[in-house]
């Protein structure tokens, strides 16, 4: 949302862009050459202009959050590739069936939360996910079926990766920098929950208990939905016993199965 509210005394950079798509067409007018900078997405895209790039992807999103007055967010992890129990892909693989109840859980965790965040006119504990399909769809889902508005932080990959189509329409963001992409899945954070899923997930959280673990970040709500499945496929007790953690490191996260757990959880949060 632009501010026009500033009284300044210069010509703004749309009117002067509309000023150039008027002049006459002549050789030095359609030479890369005479482009207005900010205009012209041949230099833009320039490896040189990559710090530039870093910087508007991480202002827009940032920008239209303030001006949308959102304060905070709970954030939902989790595979793209678990499906609705009630969809017929549900059954694509016995292992994404045994899964299938977690889409579930996100979808009444993030409508519960969205229910309270109404109270706050929808500025403390807006739901974010990752905008595309599988946990993150049922998260934008329950915040929608509840009335209320989300984000997703969608990022463009090789193969092609649309908003899930519950996402707030003016809150879908797309990104081409995954580390400007996890800085705003965490700068608003009051909780984290993490649903089984893959690298993409797993990635997700062990970026963030690291920022956590070091200081870099302060303590939030760490859920991890799934004590079996997260048991299963990550020895945390081994890394303790290891040493290459430390025995305390282990309750940086709690195991929660239901959205009731989580949302205990939280209200049982320390402040």
């Amino acid at each position: 949302m632009k501010d026009d509210t500033r009284p300044h005394p210069f010509r703004d950079s749309v009117q002067d862009m509309a000023a150039a798509d008027r002049l006459p067409d002549t050789p030095q007018t359609r030479a890369p050459a005479y482009r207005l900078a900010f205009a012209d997405p041949d230099f833009l895209t320039r490896e040189e202009l990559r710090p530039v790039r870093l910087q508007l992807e991480l202002l827009k999103p940032q920008m239209i959050l303030d001006e949308r007055g959102i304060k905070s967010t709970v954030v939902l992890f989790g595979g793209a590739r678990i499906p609705d129990p009630a969809s017929k892909d549900s059954a694509r693989t016995p292992g994404l069936a045994a899964l299938s109840h977690y889409y579930d859980e996100a979808r009444r965790f993030a409508k519960a939360v969205t229910e309270r965040s109404l109270l706050t006119y929808g500025r403390e504990n807006v739901i974010c996910t990752g905008g595309g399909p599988g946990v993150m769809e049922a998260g934008n889902r329950g915040a929608d079926e509840a009335g209320g508005q989300s984000i997703g932080l969608n990022i463009v990959l090789p193969h092609e990766q649309a908003p899930n189509p519950y996402v707030t329409p003016d809150l879908s963001f797309n990104f081409h920098y995954f580390a400007i992409r996890k800085m705003h899945f965490l700068m608003r954070a009051k909780a984290l929950c993490i649903f089984p899923g893959g690298f993409g997930t797993m990635d997700e959280m062990f970026e963030a208990l690291t920022l956590i673990q070091t200081g870099r970040m302060k303590r939030v709500p760490f859920l991890l939905f799934g004590r079996a499945f997260w048991e299963k496929v990550i020895n945390w007790q081994a890394l303790a016993d290891a040493g290459v953690i430390n025995q305390a490191d282990l309750g940086l996260f709690q195991f929660v199965e239901t959205a009731e757990e989580a949302l205990k959880a939280m209200d049982e949060w320390p402040e």
